[in-house]
């Protein structure tokens, strides 16, 4: 056997411990990678309220305005995250603490479960055969009316995402509750022939034509074997289940916006439908996402304004009329 044949097993050998040593040290790396990025998401999740709602302590944000008075019933929204999303972070992008000082209404971000944070937007139950969220959201509602005065009637709810469509679940199941509801690149996870509202509940629907997350046109989106809906087709679905018209009022918004009013329906439970050509996985006119990630946010339209208008005209008893609610953004936004 010549020298180099006997140095081959050797050379092999030490390529292989380098490989090891190599992989171990890369392994290590998307180790502390992944724990600092697990550390950085409970950091910034921070929460100043819980309740205990199914034997289980969930968490909430809350913002009550400085002109808040127990002598005047004041209206409450509730925001839900995205999926993979905390409750401060909605609170951040949407901006809704500045509108609720300038209106006086009352804000609440409640908190999904498990990690990453998600809402059973579905209609999937627990083993105990509840929905476990729509108890929750029912159960914070009544503690915030106990606490503070809240208008039973105008309660409303809104989300991005995954809380979009933990939205729409909460406009079939808690109708008697929620005057309204608006949903922002909304995943719709739920059939809409299982959800059967006790009354019309208004809808305020917006979503970008190039979302890469939840896909405009709809298809294979997150999960293996999930299967979401084309968005126009969805929301003409939705205005259905109101009884509305099924021809829309189409009009430009504002540049790149299209406005689909759907009306004439039951309870003048209108549904508007906002389709932004060229909008991301974002809250338009809220503070923007990582463009590689997300996608573009629109600064032609503000969702959070938008949807507090269009949630004004209505109670959980009446609607308003929409003329007398001024409309004082002007667009493109800074």
């Amino acid at each position: 056997m010549d020298g180099t044949t006997a140095a081959e097993p050797r050379r092999r050998r030490s390529i292989g411990r380098l490989f090891r040593v190599a992989l171990l040290a890369a392994i290590a790396l998307v180790g502390v990678a992944v724990g600092a990025l697990t550390a950085l998401y409970w950091s910034m999740d921070r929460t100043n309220g819980h309740l205990v709602s199914g034997g289980v302590d969930r968490q909430y944000v809350l913002h009550v305005p400085s002109t808040y008075s127990a002598s005047t019933p004041a209206s409450l929204v509730i925001g839900l995250h995205g999926f993979a999303e905390w409750p401060a972070h909605l609170q951040q992008i949407s901006r809704w603490d500045t509108l609720s000082d300038e209106h006086g209404f009352i804000v609440v971000y409640p908190s999904g479960t498990s990690f990453p944070k998600r809402w059973r937007g579905n209609g999937s139950v627990d083993a105990q055969g509840t929905r476990a969220d729509v108890q929750f959201i029912s159960e914070l509602i009544d503690a915030l009316s106990r606490q503070y005065t809240i208008d039973a009637k105008r309660i409303y709810v809104n989300g991005l995402s995954n809380g979009g469509g933990m939205s729409v679940l909460l406009g079939c199941e808690l109708a008697d509750r929620i005057a309204a509801i608006g949903s922002v690149a909304g995943a719709y996870g739920l059939p809409l022939s299982e959800c059967r509202p006790s009354r019309p509940v208004p809808a305020m629907v917006l979503h970008g034509t190039t979302d890469p997350i939840v896909p405009f046109t709809g298809g294979a989106a997150g999960p293996p074997g999930r299967v979401l809906p084309d968005i126009s087709t969805w929301v003409a679905d939705r205005a259905a289940l109101n009884g509305c018209d099924r021809r829309p009022d189409e009009s430009r918004a504002a540049p790149g916006v299209t406005l689909r009013r759907y009306t004439g329906c039951r309870d003048d439970a209108e549904v508007a439908f906002y389709a932004i050509e060229g909008g991301g996985h974002t809250w338009p006119g809220g503070v923007p996402m990582p463009v590689w990630l997300t996608g573009p946010t629109p600064r032609t339209v503000d969702a959070t304004r938008e949807m507090w208008r269009f949630f004004q005209r209505f109670t959980a008893a009446a609607p308003r009329d929409f003329s007398d609610i001024p409309a004082k953004t002007r667009y493109p936004l800074p």
